[in-house]
């Protein structure tokens, strides 16, 4: 009698136990019906489905990386019940970095980059003081930092685009540069989409074996207290929007290196696209609920929709009201998720 009655019981924990399996990997399985979906309404030619041949899923992964590299910094942000709003502006001040350094400053490769990442680090942990110090909320510090780094770019660049040519002679950029734009395995691969793939196995690592990353789940999920258990809470945050800004910097190399050219307009929108993935990968916007590889399949999510309706030749119109729906069933089924 008793074993009658507890089956009602388990098979309800089952149910739960698939639903809360299925709301974990929301974006994995979110990517596959879209991957699914772009094969079946894939333009042919010559019975070729263009979707899936190599070239395409390169330029899929490809145009990825950037916006990826960014939302793995916002991630971090994210988990800790934040928001940054001024990586786009940082990429394009990175990418203008880049550009002014080699090609009118005449600096090497190694110099260039290390001293573009240190600006991305530093901006990043001066709006982490601002917020865990002062006590502005992200929101205001980073939509400021928005501001101060488009401008800081348009002065460094004077407002102007810089052109990348590669050569030994002056105005031009170091040959070494160009081989971070290039493919690998037979022209298969390309470098950025290995930054990325770097940047997302490193970040996923980090936050399965590093004590810092309860840290982060911690300050996300119930601030006070955490700041009661004895976490460091303002160092967890200098140090989450400095990775962040680091981050957003690395990006806006790849950026550089991949348009040949720095512009202090480029990134413009790039903070809400790494939002998107974060979103669509699980991520709850009010923190302490998050993985690094739900942005990744969020990200190549958005990647794969993008290159779809593109190869449809979708109006740009219709890709972003589509684009603004899937955000929005996303943010939906994080309001309808389990919380045990």
């Amino acid at each position: 009698m008793t074993d009658v009655q507890d089956k009602p019981a388990a098979i309800a924990e089952t149910g739960g136990g698939v639903v809360a399996t299925l709301f974990r990997f929301q974006s994995v399985f979110g990517l596959l019906a879209v991957f699914v979906a772009a094969i079946i309404f894939s333009p042919r030619r010559d019975g070729q489905i263009l979707f899936v041949s190599a070239d395409n899923l390169a330029n899929v992964v490809r145009a990825v990386s950037e916006i990826g590299i960014i939302a793995v910094g916002m991630t971090f942000v994210i988990l800790i019940g934040g928001i940054d709003l001024s990586v786009g502006a940082v990429l394009g001040l990175a990418a203008v970095g880049s550009a002014v350094l080699m090609v009118e400053s005449d600096w090497g490769f190694l110099p260039s980059v290390v001293v573009v990442l240190l600006i991305g680090l530093v901006f990043g942990a001066l709006q982490g003081m601002a917020t865990s110090m002062i006590g502005i909320q992200s929101f205001i510090v980073t939509l400021a930092g928005l501001q101060i780094a488009r401008g800081l770019a348009r002065i460094w660049s004077d407002g102007q685009g810089v052109a990348i040519a590669y050569g030994d002679g002056p105005d031009e950029a170091p040959e070494s540069f160009a081989i971070l734009g290039e493919r690998t395995f037979g022209g298969l691969v390309p470098i950025p989409v290995l930054i990325f793939a770097v940047v997302a196995i490193a970040a996923v690592v980090f936050l399965r074996v590093s004590a810092f990353s309860r840290h982060l789940y911690a300050v996300g999920g119930n601030e006070k207290a955490a700041r009661l258990s004895g976490v460091p809470v303002t160092r967890v945050k200098i140090a989450v929007f400095a990775v962040c800004g680091l981050l957003a910097a690395l990006a806006g190399i790849v950026h550089a290196v991949q348009l040949n050219q720095g512009s202090p307009n480029d990134g413009i929108g790039y903070e809400l696209d790494a939002i998107a993935a974060v979103v669509i990968g699980g991520t709850s916007l009010a923190g302490g609920r998050g993985s690094v590889a739900g942005t990744v399949a969020g990200a190549l999510l958005l990647g794969v929709l993008n290159n779809i309706l593109a190869l449809n030749n979708i109006d740009s119109n219709i890709q972003l009201l589509i684009k603004g729906l899937v955000i929005v069933a996303a943010a939906a089924l994080q309001r309808l998720r389990p919380t045990s």
